[in-house]
């Protein structure tokens, strides 16, 4: 296997562990710490992490990450005649769909609809439960699909052979 296939496989598994941890974190205390909270100051402060979270460090990892699994997918693809081929593709179809395409198509909509919300108007408070558990259940498949691709992408690193 040539050196700059092992650091893509190896970004890979950094990466998708990375951002598994944080999603991690979100489904299992944050959104439940900001549920105990008063609902304004819930919505408040789910808005200002949906603005920060935009920054280079997180976007870096969570986009550079995709582009990666993208390459490992199409290498793994063309040398699909090698062991490691099913476990590379298949981390690599769980990253960019599950954590990718359900940001995109999940979890990034009910940020806008949550950003556009009054959070001291009564709808606020019915949107909020609905994001709340909207979102979190997104975020947990998110968890899930990131962690399993890094242990797909630690398999076929050692079948690399």
């Amino acid at each position: 296997m040539n050196t700059l296939m092992t650091l893509a496989i190896f970004a890979a598994i950094v990466g998708s562990a990375l951002i598994g941890g944080i999603f991690f974190a979100f489904s299992n205390f944050i959104m439940k710490a900001l549920q105990r909270v008063p609902n304004p100051e819930g919505i408040l402060a789910m808005q200002t992490i949906n603005v920060t979270v935009l920054n280079r460090g997180f976007l870096g990892v969570f986009m550079g990450t995709a582009l990666i699994c993208l390459v490992i997918a199409v290498v793994s693809i063309a040398e699909w005649e090698m062991a490691r081929s099913p476990y590379l593709l298949g981390g690599a179809v769980a990253y960019i769909g599950g954590t990718w395409l359900v940001t995109v198509l999940g979890n990034v909509p009910l940020n806008n609809e949550l950003a556009a919300v009054k959070r001291e108007s009564t709808e606020a408070l019915d949107f909020w439960v609905h994001y709340l558990e909207r979102w979190t259940k997104l975020n947990s498949q998110r968890t899930g699909a990131a962690l399993c691709a890094s242990v797909l992408f630690v398999i076929g690193l050692a079948n690399s052979g």
